[in-house]
């Protein structure tokens, strides 16, 4: 299972060059708004030390990652929902995405434009935040607008929908985000509108150099209250596209002189897990060695059905190792004669660092 993140902003915040590092992948840089017209969208891998012990414990021929979706969506401004600078074209491809992280200016670079004159972290946060409403604003009144008359016909269904898509708009109207707004339950009802302001938030400040490593609170002395949602993450996209230049041997060595402990890429990833609430499993053998990415509170037959489709159906049981037990004891089999294997049923819940086996019928 993989997830998705779009990466969202104001024009010339460092989101391209961000992307670029973070995707090794060419895209268009340019010191002016719009530079991207359309998404850039990559697969990255998704780094797990366990991959390589549990492969060399097990022999295995080969070893695949679990995957992250990054999407660069080019830059927003005011007016964003209207149309302005293309707005809702870009608004539209971040609709099907699983969260977005919003990249915030924070580094002082005088020879790159500010669309709003110079860096406003919180102010910034605003505009984007406001633009993200005001799309989901327009939303929910057309919806509204559709469903109405089944409403006044007396349809159940439809009055339900009525009276929440009316809170939603009272909400919005007043500056909220429907994720605090309705209930959970009242936000399923509407998921097929795939509503920007339901998704969780990771603020992502991109800081100058000097400043990498630096707790959000203490980055070039930014004033971050705890009334601003989701957690935060601080890079500098400039040395992140630097450290994806060099051969793998530099890389940990320029993050040592510069007092990184984590790369951008490393803590992006981290935090979108802990955001999404999202585990990993993993099955090892001798042909691979594979991780699998999913929601937390898992039944191991919906864990299955990730693998394949019909397993979820053909469910009998789940043979289960802790990861570090597995590799501590040199892999499968003398895990098992120490009495680690497990046997888990229908209602257990995956745990993050599961090495699974699932029978099924045939």
């Amino acid at each position: 299972m993989s997830f998705s993140i779009g990466i969202v902003g104001l024009p010339n915040v460092g989101k391209s060059t961000l992307f670029k590092a973070l995707t090794k992948k060419s895209v268009l840089i340019a010191n002016y708004p719009f530079a991207t017209i359309d998404p850039n969208v990559g697969v990255v891998e998704v780094p797990d030390e366990r991959l390589q012990d549990l492969a060399r414990v097990s022999k295995s021929e080969k070893i695949i990652p679990t995957t992250i979706e990054f999407y660069d969506i080019a830059g927003l401004v005011r007016g964003a929902s209207t149309g302005e600078g293309l707005g809702n074209q870009f608004l539209s491809h971040i609709r099907e995405v699983d969260a977005i992280a919003q990249l915030v200016r924070v580094f002082s670079d005088p020879n790159v434009i500010h669309v709003h004159g110079k860096p406003d972290p919180k102010s910034d946060i605003e505009v984007i935040g406001i633009e993200l409403a005001m799309a989901d604003l327009k939303t929910v009144e057309k919806r509204l607008s559709d469903v109405s008359g089944e409403a006044k016909s007396g349809h159940k269904d439809a009055i339900k929908l009525k009276e929440i898509l009316d809170k939603t708009k009272d909400g919005l109207n007043q500056g909220k985000w429907v994720r605090g707004i309705l209930s959970e339950d009242e936000q399923e009802v509407v998921r097929d509108l795939h509503l920007l302001t339901v998704k969780p938030v990771l603020y992502v400040y991109n800081v100058d150099e000097p400043d990498t490593g630096l707790s959000p609170k203490d980055a070039q002395g930014l004033a971050l209250d705890n009334t601003l949602p989701g957690p935060r993450v601080v890079v500098s996209a400039k040395i992140e596209s630097e450290l994806a230049e060099l051969p793998q041997e530099d890389v940990q060595q320029m993050m040592k002189d510069l007092g990184m402990t984590q790369s951008g890429l490393d803590q992006l990833i981290v935090a979108a897990y802990k955001l999404l609430e999202l585990i990993t499993f993993f099955t090892s053998g001798p042909k691979e060695t594979r991780a699998w990415t999913v929601p937390k509170g898992t039944k191991a037959p919906q864990a299955a059905g990730v693998i394949h489709s019909d397993f979820e159906k053909a469910f009998i049981r789940a043979e289960v190792f802790n990861s570090k037990d597995f590799v501590q004891s040199g892999g499968e089999s003398a895990a098992k004669e120490k009495g680690l294997l497990r046997l888990e049923g229908k209602d257990y819940e995956m745990q993050d660092g599961d090495v699974v086996h699932f029978r099924v019928t045939v």
